[in-house]
């Protein structure tokens, strides 16, 4: 940690290597777009080590962020860039061995280019373990690399579900916050601010656990943010397995007004359990297509629910018959009313995302990978992103 590191271009952890990074380190991306881009992108077979703590979190940012340690590894200089400022470096990208339901089942991740041949992911193994990564704070990436192509500030692709994942920032990215590409992975404590698509996005039959969500879009530039959340079920074919249905608890989700919730599209389910969505323009749109299985089939068979949540400021709205529509439009709220979601105010702000309300949980998880609260939301007594953020520092 008492060093700063720079990535000059495209800096690969090949397949049986492994990379560690001691908690306090900050790593740099050097400026570059397209094929000068900078990245750290662990391959199929590879592992990262990084494991941060709270009081010394691993940080990645920009050569222009002026943040830095002194030879005893303290922080002495603190960060100069705006929360704002995106698209300065690439980003961290994770690929594994884990399933896709794709055609075919190995796949090449998005921004790296296609002659490079350990940007591959997929495979068979499901509980593939492509390392740790816990209190680790990515920041201000997402360079172009190619037309409509930025690096996601974190890309988790094919990545399985022995791979540790917790307590995860990125903020100010160009692109997608955290993608999921198919795989297994799990993640729980993570923070998505100020980027400029989508908060969360998944595709490719991704099907693992999510549980302590945070976004916040940035409320001066309402033209940044898209959803906060974009669920696909598969690329080509899009109807086919496994099936996307993650299990996501105690997700807060904070818009800026101007953009949409949720969309699930290309057959993708999935379940919100206990959580709170505030201030966004539209609320959750399922895909309903003339024929053939889609998001509204996932919800008609248990696949798709949004359950015991908390709806607060939402445009379109406030009634659970405005929140939640298909895309023909069609009125969605009967299933809603019957898993007690409900319209009222958390009493949360963009600077304190602990509830003032007393939010009761309504499920219990069955999954022992989920920490069984009372609460709804991602916070309850204390913000636990607090000082290893850049958002709540």
């Amino acid at each position: 940690k008492n060093n700063v590191y720079v990535l000059n271009g495209m800096v690969f952890v090949n397949s049986g290597q492994i990379l560690t990074i001691e908690a306090g380190t900050i790593i740099k991306g050097a400026d570059g777009t397209g094929s000068d881009a900078s990245a750290l992108i662990v391959a199929k077979g590879g592992k990262i080590m990084a494991e941060g703590t709270e009081q010394e979190p691993i940080i990645f940012t920009s050569v222009a962020d002026k943040i830095v340690r002194d030879v005893n590894g303290d922080l002495c200089a603190s960060g100069n860039l705006s929360k704002t400022v995106q698209g300065l470096w690439g980003g961290l990208i994770v690929l594994g061995k884990s399933g896709l339901n794709t055609i075919p089942d190995i796949q090449q991740v998005e921004g790296i280019p296609t002659n490079e041949a350990r940007g591959a992911y997929g495979g068979d193994d499901d509980t593939d373990n492509s390392g740790v990564l816990k209190y680790v704070s990515i920041r201000h990436g997402g360079t172009n690399i190619g037309a409509d192509n930025e690096i996601n500030g974190l890309t988790l692709g094919g990545v399985g579900s022995g791979t540790t994942i917790e307590h995860i920032e990125v903020i100010a990215n160009q692109d997608d916050g955290i993608e999921f590409f198919g795989g297994t992975v799990n993640l729980k404590w993570a923070v998505v601010a100020n980027c400029g698509d989508d908060s969360y996005d998944y595709d490719q039959g991704w099907r693992g656990k999510g549980q302590f969500w945070y976004t916040q879009q940035n409320s001066n530039d309402l033209s940044q943010g898209d959803r906060g959340g974009e669920h696909d079920g598969g690329t080509d074919p899009e109807d086919a397995a496994p099936y996307a249905t993650p299990e996501i608890r105690n997700a807060t989700y904070h818009g800026h007004g101007a953009s949409r919730l949720l969309t699930f599209r290309d057959n993708a389910g999935g379940h919100y359990i206990n959580s709170i969505f505030v201030n966004w323009d539209k609320g959750i749109d399922i895909e309903d297509l003339i024929s053939g299985e889609d998001s509204k089939a996932r919800l008609d068979a248990g696949d798709l629910s949004i359950e015991h949540n908390v709806f607060h400021s939402i445009s379109v709205g406030t009634t659970l018959s405005a929140l939640l529509v298909s895309s023909e439009g069609e009125d969605l709220s009967t299933h809603a009313n019957i898993n007690n979601n409900s319209v009222e105010d958390p009493g949360i702000t963009l600077t304190n995302p602990v509830p003032t309300a007393t939010l009761t949980a309504g499920s219990a998880p069955s999954d022992s990978w989920f920490e069984n609260v009372t609460y709804k939301g991602a916070f309850s007594g204390s913000n636990w992103a607090s000082d290893w953020t850049l958002l709540f520092e």
